[in-house]
């Protein structure tokens, strides 16, 4: 091999080991970019575990600096973020009323304390004459809760006429007094019973695991198997066709109706996501769904979608970079989306309680240049460059969806987040946690009947537990299969539901605002 072919191949090693370098650079670097986006994800999750759960920005001063773009839109709305100067901390005096407010609904007794007739006076022993009572305290006792074994008995009567010679009747008669049918026939379950065991589950989130030790500490051995099947048993005979009936009402008289994969303004069981569960759900409904962006909503027919705008800011705060304590790092484009969110959500408070056809106006004029401020923002980060995928996807999210986020400027019935959906669903994902999940379908099914009648119940200002007892004990002696339409007396919202089912007490000064 010549000098000068020596010299070319190793001209030729060389741009071959350039282009290996260059390879492994570019590897690198695309390594370094997932592995960031991993730390990310984790310190993210970790914020989410462990930090507040609230996704309330929190301002502090000159924040909003850092995105002049948002701040000028602000000001022009006039909300822009002010100075707020922090008084020294006083304390409140307590509201006078309080306590008496607090315990007007309970019951009242009196424990006297009297001085003996044979007692006299511990300076110079001479007789004592009462002058008066002095309250020293009031308390509240707890009596803790009994169970009682009752004996239903029936009377019998036998007819003096039938089947004597005097009586038209030659057989004999007896005759038996009329006895409540109950919900569960040769069962020691009673309403009252069935209904605690359902309250304790399904509005205290107590699974029947620890009740079962709880009905023994009361002393009845009361095993979870039975339990489990007296609540799908009362489910099923008793309490779904009160369930049928909320959705037939929610179906005729909505025209806005909040959903997510689990609720459909009540709870629904399903054994899967399939858009075909909610075209069936829905069946018959037409009018605004707000939800989040699940494709499977598009399968129902007759519908307005109304996405979520809490959704979309989800979307940005976790696109937010974080320092390795799990605080946000200033000046990112995560942020400044979500600034741009807040500012909507602001906006909207402003006009929350006015007329619904004069918040549609006021849209016109005060929402939709932050729209447009937003939209004009998304286009233009979207044309940047971003290892970021979590911001990426943001980006993606909000520009696929831009059709459905606008819905709620046709009509001032429509929120602009899925909030109020995701706060009644949250018992049920909270007690969750603790029962994890239903053994059966039938299980299954019998929780979403119960949840939504519990949610309901709270909604309308109901005791819960007698709601149930009253549902447990009305239901299996009204005839409601041959008169149906008597089941509208035990909706929720019914004027004709008994004060037993009614909250006994109105604390207003008690409660925390």
């Amino acid at each position: 091999m010549t000098q000068q072919e020596e010299l070319a191949a190793l001209r030729l090693l060389v741009e071959k080991q350039k282009e290996l370098l260059e390879e492994k650079e570019r590897i690198i670097q695309k390594q370094n970019i997932q592995i960031e986006n991993m730390i990310q994800a984790l310190l993210h999750a970790r914020k989410k575990l462990f930090g507040p759960s609230t996704e309330v920005s929190v301002q502090t001063e000159g924040q909003m600096s850092l995105f002049e773009s948002v701040q000028e839109l602000a000001k022009d709305l006039g909300l822009e973020q002010k100075k707020i100067t922090v008084r020294p901390y006083t304390r409140t005096a307590r509201q006078p009323g309080v306590r008496a407010e607090m315990l007007a609904g309970l019951p009242q007794e009196v424990e006297e304390y009297i001085i003996p007739a044979d007692e006299t006076c511990r300076v110079c022993g001479g007789k004592l004459v009462t002058v008066g009572k002095k309250l020293v305290r009031t308390e509240v006792e707890f009596v803790p809760a009994k169970l009682v074994v009752k004996h239903v008995i029936q009377q019998v009567a036998k007819c003096s006429v039938c089947g004597t010679a005097e009586g038209e009747n030659p057989a004999c008669h007896f005759q038996k007094a009329a006895v409540p049918a109950p919900p569960l026939p040769h069962s020691i379950s009673t309403p009252s019973l069935a209904a605690q065991v359902m309250y304790q589950k399904y509005a205290l989130g107590l699974p029947l695991a620890r009740q079962e030790k709880d009905w023994y500490r009361l002393g009845l051995v009361l095993s979870r198997n039975d339990m489990a099947n007296w609540i799908i048993r009362c489910s099923q005979e008793w309490l779904e066709p009160v369930y049928g009936r909320i959705l037939e009402k929610l179906r005729e008289h909505c025209e806005v109706l909040h959903m997510d994969e689990t609720r459909a303004a009540f709870f629904h069981y399903a054994k899967s996501r399939n858009g075909d569960t909610a075209a069936q759900l829905l069946s018959g409904f037409h009018g605004y769904l707000v939800t989040d962006a699940y494709s499977g909503y598009e399968k129902v027919e007759g519908i307005t979608r109304c996405l979520c705008w809490s959704h979309v800011r989800r979307y940005y705060i976790e696109s937010i970079p974080l320092d390795s304590s799990g605080k946000e790092l200033p000046g990112s484009k995560g942020a400044e989306g979500r600034a741009y969110i807040d500012l909507l959500f602001r906006t909207e408070d402003r006009i929350r309680d006015l007329p619904y056809e004069e918040k549609k106006q006021k849209r016109q004029e005060a929402v939709r240049p932050v729209l447009d401020a937003f939209w004009s923002w998304v286009e233009k980060t979207s044309a940047l460059t971003t290892a970021n995928e979590r911001l990426t996807k943001a980006l993606v999210y909000s520009t696929n969806q831009k059709k459905y986020l606008e819905t709620f400027m046709e009509d001032g019935r429509i929120p602009v987040s899925n909030n109020l959906c995701e706060a009644n669903i949250k018992p049920f994902a909270t007690a969750r946690r603790a029962w994890l999940f239903a053994d059966t379908p039938k299980g299954a099914r019998a929780s979403a009947v119960l949840y939504t009648l519990v949610e309901s119940a709270k909604a309308n200002g109901l005791d819960v537990f007698g709601y149930l007892k009253y549902l447990l004990t009305e239901m299996p002696n009204n005839h409601h299969l041959e008169h149906p339409e008597i089941i509208d007396r035990y909706l929720p919202w019914s004027a004709e539901l008994p004060e037993e089912c009614r909250l006994k007490h109105k604390n207003t000064k008690c409660l925390k605002k």
